[in-house]
């Protein structure tokens, strides 16, 4: 497959209701920011200032065009594991009703979607689909182990989505 088609159907359904019903998506993903800037509109239908990744150090130089950012070579976060959270509130300023994620990174995330005075969803992917994607659970033992204790809902690929692309 292309990668621009390797976008999980289900994903853009839930994306799609959450906004038709008023929700402001952000994507916030242990992957290359600017690498999902430029795709997230077409492929998620989130606006590249909703999303949030990691990132190397940027810097400015000056030309008698206005100017040019470009990256360094310095790493300046990871969006992963404790840093989710804090770059989620630095970028949005408050916890979110609903997260979703697939990894042992993506626990501390989940953790902060929780509120004492609404409602809120924890969704965590279990990659368990052989036939349609490829099953694994490596890098996501910790997270798929807690589920149940701290109430986590699990959607699985194979039982839970009738298409996966």
């Amino acid at each position: 497959r292309r990668y621009l088609d390797c976008v999980y159907r289900p994903m853009i359904e839930l994306l799609r209701l959450l906004a038709e019903n008023g929700f402001a998506n952000y994507i916030a993903s242990g992957g290359g920011r600017d690498f999902m800037r430029p795709v997230g509109a077409e492929l998620y239908g989130v606006p590249r200032e909703r999303m949030i990744g990691s990132t190397v150090s940027l810097a400015y130089t000056p030309d008698d065009r206005g100017g040019r950012i470009t990256h360094t070579a310095v790493p300046d976060y990871l969006d992963d594991g404790p840093q989710k959270p804090i770059r989620i509130w630095s970028r949005i300023g408050r916890r979110p009703l609903l997260a979703a994620g697939n990894s042992n990174g993506d626990g501390p995330m989940l953790d902060f979607a929780q509120h004492a005075d609404r409602p809120f969803l924890r969704l965590l992917l279990a990659h368990d689909d052989a036939d349609r994607e490829f099953a694994y659970t490596a890098g996501a033992e910790k997270v798929l182990d807690r589920a149940d204790r701290d109430r986590w809902t699990v959607v699985s690929m194979k039982d839970d989505w009738t298409c996966v692309f």
